[in-house]
């Protein structure tokens, strides 16, 4: 009987052992979440007939797949060059390419030069520059003598002295436009225009259109040096006065013209006179110490007068 008694005790024993040993297994599987044994009701834990309390589910982590080998897993893609952004609710595009630069500006002026032709579009008006057609320019260009004796010595420099009222004033030269009918020697045009007129100098003639002066050459005519003597009935309103000394004359486009009654006469430069500004086709040259823009035989000296940059006809004489 005792020893029946002791085996009962010890079944007992074994059987709550076992009962907690399974109750502890159940909660250590429903902590961890696993799949096996008891799983939690989804609608949560009750406790004392109160209201569900439901935790809050875990949020997944993104994967995050590193670059591995042979270019496997995920890829930064750096935005290209080319991109697109909204800016107060507009699309706008950036394009950055350093290597190419596009700029597009319409206007009336367009110029291409390539070796000797010269090929200017201003205002509709087409012309073209030939440097190869000789021009005489020395028709115009032998310089009268001043009326007034010089009060400064001259600048004597390889035999020869070149005499001016005012003392040098080195700056560079720069030709002056006179507009787009305005053409310096050497320019050459297919037609002239219904206003020009034909003005006949020793025997020969010149065409005369808006103070240019042309000779008739192959296939069209070529600005040339205005011819002394030369007379037209009127000259372009832009025309300069200038002072010789003793008369006025009227300077367009680095020709003088002097008042002959009712008409106007080209005249040589007279040594002395200032100009504001000089024509394209001038030559310069440095002659010692000063540089001097020479037109056939005409030389012009820089100078300053009263603040104002000027061009002054040079006397030049040989040395004795």
């Amino acid at each position: 009987m005792k020893n029946l008694t002791k085996t009962l005790k010890k079944s007992a024993i074994l059987f709550l052992a076992g009962s907690f040993f399974l109750i502890s297994i159940d909660s250590t599987a429903q902590r961890r979440g696993g799949g096996g044994g008891a799983h939690r009701p989804a609608g949560g834990m009750q406790r004392g007939g109160g209201a569900i309390q439901n935790r809050p589910a875990t949020q997944a982590r993104p994967a995050a797949n590193r670059p591995g080998a042979n270019n496997s897993g995920t890829k930064i893609n750096r935005p290209s060059n080319s991109s697109n952004s909204k800016i107060g609710g507009r699309t706008t595009t950036n394009n950055r390419n350093s290597n190419t630069v596009n700029r597009n500006k319409t206007g009336n002026r367009n110029t291409n030069i390539s070796g000797n032709t010269v090929n200017r579009n201003r205002n509709n008006v087409n012309i073209n520059v030939n440097n190869s057609v000789h021009v005489r320019n020395n028709r115009n260009t032998v310089v009268r003598p001043g009326y007034r004796p010089y009060t400064r010595p001259p600048y004597v420099y390889g035999g020869y002295r070149y005499n001016c009222y005012h003392p040098y004033y080195p700056r560079p030269y720069a030709p002056f436009y006179w507009g787009p009918v305005w053409h310096p020697w050497g320019f050459f045009v297919a037609t002239l225009a219904v206003t020009a007129i034909v003005v006949s100098v020793e025997n020969e003639k010149y065409h005369y259109n808006q103070g240019v002066w042309y000779s008739s050459t192959n296939g069209g005519y070529t600005a040339v040096p205005a011819p002394v003597g030369g007379t037209v009935n009127n000259i372009p309103s832009g025309a300069e006065t200038v002072n010789t000394g003793t008369v006025n004359n009227y300077y367009y486009g680095g020709t003088y013209y002097e008042k002959d009654g009712s008409n106007y006469k080209v005249v040589a430069p007279t040594a002395g006179t200032l100009v504001d500004n000089l024509p394209e086709g001038g030559e310069e040259v440095t002659i010692g110490d000063n540089k001097y823009v020479k037109f056939g035989e005409t030389y012009y000296q820089s100078v300053q007068v009263d603040g104002k940059n000027k061009y002054e006809v040079v006397n030049v004489e040989k040395d004795n």
